[in-house]
């Protein structure tokens, strides 16, 4: 009993710094409708921030109390007017642009954050010491509690009453849940949505900072606590509800108490309890335990486009240039441009299996990457347990794949939005965790090593061949599913369902065949990059990996089947080997990406699409 109570108290204090950053974050979701990735470097920020400043105050006053308090609240304010002043420069711009340009545009703020905290703070991990006066101990139950922790534990209610008098007893408050409902609304009302924008960011950008504050003198402020943290968060907002604050203190107890527990009682299993948790609570309350079904909160919701038409022909001539030269590259390039188009080959059918779910099918998947991982692992278990060779192991890549993309899309594509991305998620980080922790059969951390081609193929021009062959060949079966009777009656799906079904299409049993061909195009190029590399690790399946995918489909455009294409070149070639030479490559990474967003919003193939269109007139629509 006494160690129930203490791991039941050690879940109570870290369900308040959980609570701070999902509460922020519900509040902007639930008013802007932005999935803000960046909300995790506001995280980090404080944390650095209130190290800078307290270590300030303690140098000029001493290690009291009032100042240590002082120093809290100050960074999380400062946060709070970061995260005003990126709403008002970048986010108040792309409002109305699609959804997801909004989360590319945020996630290109995370990577400027990064340099610019490494800049300023190095690479080092900074502690912050505890004061004398919260060193101490306090006796329960027999056993020493941290009095720090017992101090958190009070500090996740505290809020939520202030969160609850501010919405409920104030105008600002009153605004802010209007908005939640009913945006246009609340326009049509004379209320400045601007202002209340930038309010509605502060204060969520607070909280964040906050909830990095409280933590740093139980840990360290370091460089990957904004990635590390937004998962979690995103699991508490989604298990809570969007929108609903006391679903996600509700959501931030439930957790941290799997959490305190699991770590101790199925250590093997902690990395897959919390997304195993979220997955267990969407299959039962598809909207979050206080949630409710997503309102339209604008006219222009961005959707994407009908995908209809193919390619402008100056993309297609290029591309078979482009595709021509590649094939060539092993008479007259070396070894590392082979290698390099090898990847490129690999990524373009795994930009267009994505791409096959969100453009014509607009279902989103944040946890893409678990069915390219699952086909490199089936490829490299195939040979560790059966001795199969290459030519079996690329047939059982992406059978591999696809069927977990059969029992993942079973539960998944019966949801929508945002609730199907974080489902997606959940069950990527399921299998990330079992490739991770599974030592045994896996390998953990330490991968499958010797996954190399057979005899005939392990020439480098060779490889290039075979790849080009397989991944562009199944990259135009994607394109001429898109324009099958298959591919309109799941645009007819993503479109209108109640029409869709009126004319007798099961919308949920074509969803779920986009989500199998889908896997099973992201297991094949998982399998060939297997063989390519050599080996295996559950880093092919982190959520890393499933940002560089939405990154490649928004970059070129959802709303032309030559986007995921022009993105997956793009980002390869400029972005990742380009930049990478710089310095401060992360920084100029997110720079473009923002940049791109602002200026192409409809990717760079569909900006392409756009100006040949006006150029050729009303022939070429």
């Amino acid at each position: 009993m006494d160690f129930i109570l203490i791991q039941f108290l050690t879940g109570l204090a870290n369900a308040s710094a959980l609570f701070l950053i999902a509460s922020g974050l519900t509040v902007i979701f639930g008013v802007t409708r932005i999935v803000n990735f960046a909300h995790g470097s506001f995280y980090m920020l404080g944390a650095y921030l209130t190290w800078t400043i307290t270590r300030a105050l303690w140098d000029w006053g001493g290690r009291e109390p009032a100042l240590f308090i002082a120093g809290i609240l100050l960074a999380a304010l400062a946060v709070g007017a970061i995260g005003a002043l990126i709403e008002m420069v970048l986010l108040r711009r792309i409002y109305r642009a699609p959804e997801l340009f909004q989360l590319l545009a945020s996630f290109g703020v995370v990577l400027m954050i990064q340099d610019l905290a490494l800049a300023v703070w190095g690479p080092e991990d900074l502690p912050l010491p505890r004061p004398p006066w919260l060193r101490r101990f306090v006796e329960i139950a027999g056993s020493r509690f941290p009095r720090y922790d017992l101090i958190l534990i009070f500090v996740g209610p505290a809020v939520l009453a202030l969160l609850w008098f501010l919405f409920q007893r104030t105008r600002f408050g009153v605004l802010v849940r209007a908005a939640t409902q009913d945006r246009e609304m609340v326009a049509a009302l004379g209320v400045d949505q601007r202002v209340l924008f930038t309010g509605v960011f502060f204060l969520g950008s607070t909280l964040a900072g906050l909830g990095g504050a409280i933590v740093l003198p139980m840990q360290s402020a370091f460089l990957q606590m904004d990635l590390a943290i937004i998962a979690e968060a995103f699991v508490v907002v989604v298990v809570g509800g969007l929108g609903s604050v006391p679903g996600a203190f509700l959501a931030a107890l439930l957790i941290a108490q799997v959490q305190a527990f699991g770590i101790v009682l199925v250590p093997k299993a902690t990395l897959v309890l919390v997304f195993l948790v979220m997955a267990i609570v969407l299959m039962i309350r598809p909207y979050g335990l206080l949630g409710r079904p997503q309102a339209h909160a604008r006219a222009a919701t961005g959707a994407v486009e009908p995908v209809i038409r193919p390619a402008p022909a100056i993309l297609g001539w290029a591309g078979a240039a482009a595709l021509l030269i590649a094939a060539a590259a092993p008479f007259f390039a070396g070894p590392y441009i082979v290698t390099v188009l090898v990847e490129l080959a690999v990524f373009v059918l795994f930009a267009a299996s994505l791409h096959f779910m969100m453009g014509p099918g607009g279902i989103v998947s944040f946890g893409h990457a678990a069915y390219f991982g699952l086909g490199a692992y089936g490829a490299a278990l195939g040979l560790r347990y059966l001795a199969v060779p290459m030519e079996a192991g690329i047939v059982l890549a992406p059978l591999f794949a696809g069927a977990f993309g059969l029992v993942f899309g079973w539960f998944a594509v019966r949801l929508s939005g945002v609730y199907l991305a974080m489902l997606t998620l959940a069950f990527a980080q399921i299998v990330w965790a079992a490739a991770f922790q599974w030592v045994e059969f896996t390998g953990g951390d330490n991968g499958i090593l010797g996954v190399w081609p057979s005899d005939w193929a392990r020439g480098k021009g060779a490889y290039l061949w075979l790849a080009l062959a397989l991944c562009i060949g199944a990259t135009l079966l994607l394109r001429r599913i898109i324009f099958a009777p298959f591919g309109y009656a799941l645009r007819a799906a993503r479109d209108s369902e109640l029409r869709a079904e009126a004319i007798g299409l099961n919308a949920v049993r074509v969803r779920l065949g986009a989500f199998v061909i889908a896997a099973l195009g992201a297991g094949l190029a998982g399998g060939v990059y297997a063989y390519a590399k050599g080996s295996v690790f559950p880093t092919y399946i982190s959520i890393p990996k499933s940002i560089d995918a939405l990154l490649m489909v928004l970059l070129g455009g959802v709303q032309t089947v030559s986007g995921p294409i022009v993105g997956a070149l793009a980002f390869h070639t400029l972005f990742l080997t380009v930049l990478q030479a710089f310095t401060w490559w992360r920084f100029i990474l997110g720079l473009a990406i923002v940049l791109l967003v602002l200026a192409f919003p409809q990717g760079i193939a569909g900006f392409v699409r756009q100006r040949w269109e006006r150029a050729r007139g009303p022939e070429a629509a």
